[in-house]
């Protein structure tokens, strides 16, 4: 899919951010960008708020389809929509470097529980 290799150019900037803002900062950033691509009457990003607002974040380059398919991939509950939850965690999964340091803060934590 032409939108995986799109993803390989991508600058993970949550790491910094996470750094600079801390987890709550964080929080609010990610809660902003939805903000700005949800469509206003249905308080979900859709494929066609999504298109809409994508320069807002620098995504004017993304065909319909990887735009399409960046909807797909987060849309947990299947409704062909991303709520604010569904678009936070697809925002934590395409960035590899908070998921590895999710992970080692997991793992650290389980072993104080003998695991």
């Amino acid at each position: 899919m032409e939108g995986v290799d799109k993803r390989a150019d991508f600058e993970d900037l949550l790491p910094v951010m996470a750094i600079k803002l801390g987890g709550e900062g964080l929080i609010n950033e990610l809660c902003n960008g939805f903000q700005l691509l949800m469509d206003k009457d249905r308080g979900v990003i859709t494929m066609e708020s999504l298109k809409r607002n994508a320069a807002s974040l620098g995504l004017q380059d993304l065909s319909e389809d990887e735009l399409a398919g960046m909807v797909k991939e987060g849309d947990l509950d299947g409704d062909g929509a991303l709520n604010q939850m569904e678009f936070c965690v697809l925002m934590f999964r395409l960035s590899p470097e908070l998921m590895q340091e999710s992970r080692f803060w997991l793992e650290e934590e389980l072993k104080g529980y003998g695991f």
